[in-house]
């Protein structure tokens, strides 16, 4: 079992409604959500395309998936995050867009927001304590040698290498596609989502989702409000 720590908007938001709808999955419920628009697209390509982000459910990572050490339960991550949340202020986030990141589609920030960095560098600390080490499969599926030095790392301490510095907020919509794949997809993304794009998000909660055995989806365990400083909020800079 392994456990993530994420954000995703509440599950009757606009943009949780719409995302699901595409990756043909609700995370919340753990249900499969009929595809009723295919776009043109030939529906075994659509599913290939949306597989990964599928299986994992729509949302951003703070800290990536991890296996407890034998010294923890569930009951210390439940306790860990709840503290987390207390002690952590929301954030009024940029605009999103869609992007191409490395080979995948997803929803990023219109600017770079210093704020959201900082949330999830202080959530991978927070949570370091509860993490078992990585097994040596697990390092290899990580492809350590095409990382670079400061990633490599992040690996080794952290467990994953997009932390801290090398952290980029992303909403995952597509597994890998080509590049002429991508040019198809865009244009169907950037008309799903353009209406839920036109106010800024909040990341105003932290969700804790569980992976109940390898290769299962990712189910939302239970979602915790950040309430430090409750009578304001913090807005992004760069």
């Amino acid at each position: 079992m392994r456990y993530a720590l994420y954000f995703t908007p509440d599950p009757d938001h606009l943009l949780t409604v719409a995302a699901a709808a595409w990756l043909g999955r609700d995370a919340f419920s753990n249900t499969a959500v009929p595809i009723v628009d295919n776009h043109g697209f030939d529906p075994a390509e659509l599913l290939r395309w949306t597989a990964e982000p599928r299986r994992y459910g729509f949302h951003a990572t703070l800290v990536a998936p991890f296996q407890l050490s034998p010294d923890n339960d569930e009951r210390d991550i439940i306790r860990a995050t709840e503290i987390f949340a207390a002690q952590s202020r929301p954030v009024l986030q940029q605009h999103l867009k869609l992007a191409l990141l490395d080979r995948f589609l997803a929803l990023v920030p219109s600017t770079i927001c210093g704020e959201l960095a900082g949330l999830a560098a202080a959530a991978v600390d927070h949570l370091h304590h509860l993490r078992a080490p990585l097994t040596v499969q697990e390092i290899a599926r990580r492809n350590p040698e095409r990382l670079t030095v400061r990633q490599r790392a992040y690996l080794d301490r952290y467990g994953y290498p997009y932390v801290k510095d090398e952290f980029r907020f992303h909403m995952t919509l597509t597994g890998p596609v080509t590049t002429a794949e991508a040019a198809r997809i865009e244009p169907v993304l950037h008309c799903l989502l353009a209406p839920m794009l036109v106010t800024p998000i909040e990341v105003d909660s932290v969700a804790l989702f569980v992976e109940p055995e390898p290769g299962a989806p990712f189910i939302v365990h239970s979602t915790y409000r950040l309430r430090a400083g409750e009578t304001g909020k913090t807005a992004c800079h760069a």
